[in-house]
């Protein structure tokens, strides 16, 4: 007979409760435990004092899709038939709303960085082609005196 850890049959046993509610053949075919261990599993489980379950983050987003929708009544009693409370659900729509808002404000910071980058090499561009404007009109100030001076060095 086999012995299985606790860590084992906790995850075993999630599997066969909402969020995923996989059936008895399906978990047995894939874990390796009989049906009838696995139904003994969910008894022991279900006749515990009701624990936090575990949700997934996949299955947290699942579930505020599925109630986002709903009236206040019909996600009363979608929670109570999943085990969980509503305050719960409106954590989990704040903590991924903020999640959301850390990765845009984390996508702004890099393409702001990289804005500012860009400005940088710009206004040393615009520097650069500013002192080359001065010189060039300072030789051109320079030329035409030195063709005034030519001239009247001529005429006399």
């Amino acid at each position: 007979m086999a012995r299985y850890g606790q860590a084992f049959k906790d995850s075993v046993v999630a599997k066969l409760l909402p969020p995923e509610s996989a059936s008895l053949q399906q978990v047995s075919l894939q874990t390796g435990v009989s049906e009838s261990t696995l139904e003994r599993w969910l008894s022991d489980a279900l006749a515990k004092p009701a624990q936090v379950m575990q949700w997934t983050p996949a299955a947290r987003f699942n579930a505020l899709l599925t109630t986002a929708a709903m009236d206040e009544h019909s996600k009363n009693e979608w929670c109570r038939s999943h085990g969980i409370y509503p305050q719960e659900l409106e954590q989990w729509r704040l903590s991924a709303e903020q999640g959301l808002g850390a990765q845009a404000a984390d996508s702004s910071a890099s393409t702001r960085k990289q804005d500012r980058k860009r400005i940088q090499a710009l206004e040393r561009e615009l520097r650069r082609k500013e002192k080359a404007l001065a010189e060039t009109a300072a030789l051109l100030v320079l030329s035409k005196k030195l063709e005034a001076m030519m001239r009247e060095d001529g005429e006399e």
